[in-house]
């Protein structure tokens, strides 16, 4: 990625930082793509590059899942961890793989793409849509006080779980990386996450979710995920989803 582009998106980071908006003010995301990248794999600055457009377009829930066994090969991934490598394991074993790899996007929990060309992704986002495997379910996101109130829809029928996952993730992060296969190469990496936690369960009818603002508002931003789950613990399908950007920080 060129050093023009870099300071182009960080730029826009900084954009959505300073301002006050909050998940009601964005449009209904078209799907959730989470990519799974090493600062370490020589495959994966185009796939990043994919991953900072998509989260600067603004209709997808763009999450950046830094893994950390390709720490080996000469340069410790500064954004990488255990819980961002099981996850993707979690999905390896859902799909029947018996490996993993990088980059690889999971598109709303339902299917994966070798992701360095933006073709692979917008093709299965597309399809999705056209066969209802899109995001089914509303979320809407205020806050009130100190509380941030979730309203999950629900279904025609009333049927179907799934889990409320919250995924937190910092603003863009440009990194120069000093060793190993990207060496002296600086990119910008779109919406780090860096922390996953399940905050409630969903049983097909709608449902009303109230958490404590500074659960939601941490140092960045936080995906709210509507995701199934097997008996097994197995992630599955993701059938809603809600952005919260950033919150202004207050002197």
């Amino acid at each position: 990625m060129n050093r023009r582009l870099v300071l182009r998106l960080a730029a826009a980071a900084a954009v959505i930082c300073a301002a006050p908006s909050f998940a009601g003010d964005i449009l209904k995301p078209k799907a959730v793509v989470e990519l799974f990248t090493s600062q370490g794999c020589s495959s994966c600055p185009p796939a990043d590059s994919v991953l900072a457009k998509l989260a600067e377009k603004g209709d997808v829930v763009a999450l950046g899942y830094h893994v950390d066994y390709w720490d080996y090969l000469g340069w410790k991934d500064t954004l990488a961890s255990p819980a961002n490598t099981e996850r993707q394991k979690l999905y390896g074993k859902a799909f029947g793989k018996r490996e993993v790899y990088t980059p690889q996007a999971v598109i709303n929990g339902r299917t994966h793409v070798k992701a360095g060309k933006r073709g692979a992704i917008d093709a299965a986002m597309s399809e999705m849509e056209r066969t209802g495997m899109g995001l089914t379910v509303d979320i809407g996101v205020t806050r009130n006080g100190e509380s941030v109130v979730i309203d999950a829809a629900g279904t025609p029928q009333g049927k179907g779980e799934a889990h409320l996952v919250l995924v937190h993730f910092d603003p863009m992060r440009p990194v120069t990386i000093e060793r190993g296969e990207n060496k002296g190469r600086t990119i910008a990496y779109a919406n780090p996450v860096t922390k996953i936690q399940t905050a409630g369960m969903w049983h097909g009818k709608a449902a009303r979710f109230e958490l404590p603002r500074s659960e939601i508002n941490q140092k960045g931003g936080c995906a709210i995920l509507l995701q199934s789950v097997d008996k097994n613990g197995l992630p599955g399908p993701i059938i809603g989803a809600a952005v919260v950007p950033p919150e202004a920080q207050t002197p």
